[in-house]
């Protein structure tokens, strides 16, 4: 994919497309005055008869011989006072509708209310791009109306205004390398469970660390059970496909002894086991792998961006499946941190092999961990899929991560996690019992959670909700979207930022 910025007047540029921006206002300014005036009134034409109204995702799409370009597709973005990712929307609605009619090469015009954050408005609009490419049709022999974009370019002008270039260059490039990362975790979770096994999965986070620079480890059963790791086990126990621990670590600040972690559940196949799902939709359940893809996809974007702080990525994958050897209810197991837990339903299992790579990650050093998992349908009916659930047993650190990730295309809400949570899912037999019924489901989950991080900062991300969509959108095909590669990169670097001023801080006062 060839990305660059053009300093050239619209009529001037040799795209398939030029892309410009309208408000619900319906006042034209900056590219879509300028562009409007070259097809002689004919975007203004558009809004005065009703055809658009300048509402986010609407669209026109209009034929100029006296372009360059020979067609302009005029995208609503609502109203002016919009948020940068929005950006990504626009630029996503546009690639799906013209990718889809062999548009290869298409240029995108920013609205002037951009100048005032050109940096993110570049990376947004390529970002968003990139993820309108994604189709769910990657098994196809014969796929349908597939998208190929070969070339974006942004155009530096709107009108008489002009944006400084560097700043979107830079963005860009932040833009493609978030894109790609975003891409890559939605064509992991794409992937069928017999072409993403667990060994599947720890192949691609191996390549990953090639590719990047990362340090790559994954722990194989027999080395899992010598850590005592019994809670992934006993859910591996009903598959023929053995488990991994998966592990890529990215070194950024030797100096420094603080270790964010990531941990994301890739359970690649969920039958539910014993306690087996109904048939409806199980299908779906190879997404079930989501958190864990997000992690190694966001690993990938982290080694490119090299922020100044030291972040690793665990991923405890296996299958649940409803084999001889399964894990029956009633079973008891032991996790890594000796503590034992009552299986009442063998579809509880996430939070099994969660347990487990939580207590790895401290023991590889974290200092804060962040776990991503589609975890609980209840989640779903609490928030639907419009935000994830943000749990935590630090409502600073949890405080500051929804500040960081408001930032970015990605939504999260905050969720209590009671003292009585802890108290219901205690087991009579044992320590822990893996589920309590339906009532505040995703909350118990997340209080079973708790026990395996004792009192380090920790956040619950629950994405069964966000991890993938039913439907599609003008900006996103049906399927994964991606959740929470953006928050985890954003968190990373945001760790970097504070680590740098508190740094410089403690300099200034020694000086003084």
């Amino acid at each position: 994919m060839h990305i660059h910025v053009s300093s050239g007047a619209p009529a001037t540029l040799s795209a398939g497309a030029l892309v410009v921006p309208v408000f619900s206002d319906g006042r034209l300014d900056g590219a879509a005055e300028a562009a409007d005036a070259v097809l002689g009134g004919a975007i203004a034409d558009v809004l005065a008869s009703g055809e658009i109204a300048g509402k986010e995702g609407e669209i026109a799409l209009l034929h100029a011989a006296s372009l360059g370009t020979k067609r302009v597709l005029v995208v609503g973005m609502g109203k002016r006072d919009f948020e940068p990712a929005a950006l990504a929307r626009y630029a996503g609605t546009a690639v799906r509708y013209l990718g889809k009619r062999k548009i290869t090469s298409i240029a995108f015009a920013l609205p002037l209310e951009a100048r005032h954050h050109t940096h993110d408005a570049a990376a947004f609009i390529v970002e968003g791009a990139l993820a309108g490419t994604i189709d769910s049709t990657t098994y196809r022999t014969e796929p349908d109306k597939p998208i190929d974009l070969q070339e974006i370019t942004l155009l530096a002008t709107a009108g008489a205004h002009e944006f400084e270039k560097s700043a979107l260059e830079a963005g860009a490039e932040r833009g493609r390398i978030i894109g790609e990362g975003v891409n890559f975790a939605r064509l992991l979770a794409l992937t069928p469970a017999n072409d993403m096994t667990p060994t599947h999965m720890a192949k691609a986070a191996e390549e990953i660390a090639k590719k990047y620079g990362l340090k790559y480890h994954a722990l194989d059963e027999e080395q899992m059970a010598k850590k005592g790791m019994g809670a992934i086990l006993g859910v591996s126990r009903g598959s023929d496909e053995p488990a991994r621990m998966i592990v890529l670590e990215y070194h950024g600040d030797p100096s420094s002894k603080e270790k964010l972690a990531f941990v994301g559940k890739g359970l690649t196949f969920d039958s539910g086991g014993i306690s087996i799902k109904p048939a409806e939709n199980m299908h779906e359940m190879k997404y079930d792998m989501c958190g864990g893809a997000g992690v190694i996809a966001a690993m990938s974007v982290i080694a490119q961006l090299k922020p100044k702080t030291n972040v690793i990525g665990v991923v405890p994958s296996s299958e649940n499946l409803p084999g001889h050897r399964a894990m029956k209810p009633g079973d008891i197991l032991r996790a890594m941190n000796g503590k034992t837990i009552e299986v009442i339903n063998t579809d509880a299992e996430g939070r099994l092999i969660l347990a487990d790579g939580l207590c790895y990650a401290r023991e590889l050093g974290a200092t804060r961990i962040v776990d991503a998992a589609t975890l609980t349908g209840a989640m779903v009916v609490a928030l639907g899929h419009a935000a994830t659930g943000t749990i935590s047993n630090n409502d600073a650190f949890r405080d500051h991560f929804l500040d960081v990730a408001k930032h970015t295309t990605e939504k999260f809400w905050p969720l209590p996690l009671y003292d009585e949570f802890s108290a219901t899912v205690k087991s009579e037999i044992a320590d822990l019992r893996n589920s309590t019924g339906r009532p505040a489901g995703s909350l118990t989950a997340a209080a079973f959670l708790k026990a395996f991080v004792d009192e380090l900062p920790w956040i619950h991300l629950d994405i069964a909700g966000t991890a993938y969509t039913d439907a599609e959108t003008s900006y996103l095909a049906k399927g994964p979207t991606g959740y929470p590669v953006r928050a985890f990169v954003a968190l990373a670097e945001d760790t970097a930022k504070n680590a740098a001023h508190t740094k410089n801080g403690a300099a200034k006062a020694a000086v003084s």
